[in-house]
């Protein structure tokens, strides 16, 4: 059997958008950036991140905040 998924285009968000779906300042997400636990690319002078990079991320938080738990 053939499992059928259902694909969203792929999905580069400014900035802006990336601070308002993780609610975090400019600062902080521009740090994430810097750090490399956020991935992203550059096209012309702006900064975009994939929705993939974004759900790695939450995925990532997720494991930590849950992870550490006993």
């Amino acid at each position: 059997m053939t499992e059928i998924q259902t694909r969203t285009p792929p999905t580069l968000h400014p900035v802006e958008s990336v601070m308002a779906r993780l609610h975090l300042g400019r600062s902080k997400v521009f740090e994430l950036l810097a750090s490399g636990e956020l991935r992203s690319v550059k096209v012309g002078r702006r900064r975009l991140v994939s929705e993939s990079a974004l759900c790695e991320f939450i995925d990532k938080l997720d494991g930590t905040i849950g992870g550490d738990a006993a």
